[in-house]
């Protein structure tokens, strides 16, 4: 086919020179990530970071295919079978992606990595489209995303330590959001890339690149990705779909009202067709229809949602002292009272040699080292185990 090209703030350009890559695109699953933000609920903190799962998907792509273009140890030693293959696991990774980003995988009770493999294996337009290279295709892009692929190099370049998506992620939502934290030199990265013992590595002159990766990933989690605001979102959401599914075990005739709940109210899973119809564009509409629910908890949670009147946060110390005045004002506290705990390790390599979750440095004598053998301040960071549990209740509960 002729190379085609998308525009991109990030990368320029995404390039596709593959037929297939083109019909991956142009599937129905595929465009659903159109109506998926990247970033869930960081808009109610960064109001321009409403970029979509599928300007990643598209980004995470085009990183991979430079990877196996720019890198010569890629390039030599993977074959055109395993460059395409891969090239598809990176622009499928996220198809299976939850409205509202991951705060909607606790309400789904399974990852979202899990409907992405459901879609790739179908019935799917995707699976369709893989049908058409040869039958194993959309077997051996799911084994990529699912690190089950033989060739543990193609999962590395997907989902490692430094890997496609992450690069990407970082970059893409630093820029959206205004912040500079996630700024990492990825020319750098793939100029120094290299594969060593079946192993994704960087040169060791690179050290300092890498250092900046990972103060970049740990300022953008505290910075954006876990900022309390967010999180007071993410309560207040949570706290609506239990309220509706306590009202759906009552009362089965509320699916009537929300229909766009149904498949999720009555069942665990949801077929592919169920699941594509579930976006943030659907979730809002449903937002707007429960301003006016009979029901005062689902309206309230409801308002909150959509007009952004989030909950205040404290210590986990208060909390007891939360729930108590909840119990007498007469409120749900398990709707009112929202306890949430993060926790981030800037750094913890895999203990052992040969995996993805650590990150290897080839060494001017030939060898590999583990990253944080390597630098000192990596090597000083594994020591850091930040955590930080807040309490998330309505303002007026306290006045």
């Amino acid at each position: 086919m002729e190379k085609r090209v998308i525009r991109d703030p990030i990368h320029g350009y995404i390039h596709i020179s593959e037929q297939l890559i083109w019909d991956l695109i142009n599937t129905r699953e595929f465009q659903r990530l159109r109506r998926i933000r990247q970033l869930g609920s960081t808009p109610v903190v960064f109001p321009s970071g409403t970029h979509t799962r599928m300007l990643h998907s598209l980004g995470v792509y085009e990183i991979a295919r430079r990877m196996l273009e720019e890198v010569d140890d890629l390039r030599e030693t993977l074959n055109e079978r395993e460059k395409l293959r891969v090239q598809a696991a990176a622009l499928l990774h996220d198809v299976g992606h939850f409205p509202f980003s991951h705060s909607f995988e606790a309400i789904m009770s399974c990852s979202h990595e899990d409907y992405t493999i459901r879609i790739i294996k179908g019935p799917s337009e995707i699976r369709n489209v893989l049908d058409e290279v040869d039958k194993a295709f959309a077997d051996e892009v799911a084994a990529i995303i699912r690190h089950t692929h033989p060739n543990t190099i193609l999962s590395q370049i997907i989902s490692s330590q430094l890997d496609a998506d992450r690069l990407d992620y970082l970059l893409r939502d630093s820029y959206f959001t205004g912040t500079a934290y996630g700024r990492v030199d990825l020319d750098r990265i793939l100029r120094t890339m290299r594969v060593r013992n079946n192993v994704l590595a960087l040169k060791q002159s690179s050290i300092y690149t890498v250092e900046n990766y990972i103060m970049a990933r740990y300022h953008m989690y505290w910075q954006v990705y876990f900022h309390p605001n967010s999180r007071s979102f993410d309560s207040i959401l949570k706290s609506l779909f239990l309220r509706l599914k306590d009202l759906y075990e009552m009362d089965p005739g509320i699916a009537d009202e929300y229909p766009m709940y149904r498949a999720l109210l009555e069942k665990q899973w949801l077929s592919n067709d169920e699941f594509f119809l579930l976006d943030d564009e659907t979730c809002s509409y449903s937002f707007n229809l429960m301003r006016n629910s009979s029901d005062k908890v689902l309206q309230d949670l409801a308002v909150r949602i959509m007009d952004r009147h989030l909950f205040e946060y404290t210590n986990s110390e208060h909390e007891n002292e939360l729930i108590e005045t909840c119990l007498r004002k007469g409120l749900d506290p398990r709707y009112y009272v929202i306890k949430d705990h993060q926790r981030q390790i800037p750094y913890l390599p895999y203990q052992g040699y040969n995996e993805s979750d650590s990150i290897w440095m080839a060494m001017s004598d030939g060898g590999l080292r583990e990253l944080s053998e390597v630098s000192t301040v990596v090597g000083s960071l594994m020591d850091i185990n930040e955590q930080d549990e807040r309490v998330f209740y309505p303002e007026e509960l306290m006045k």
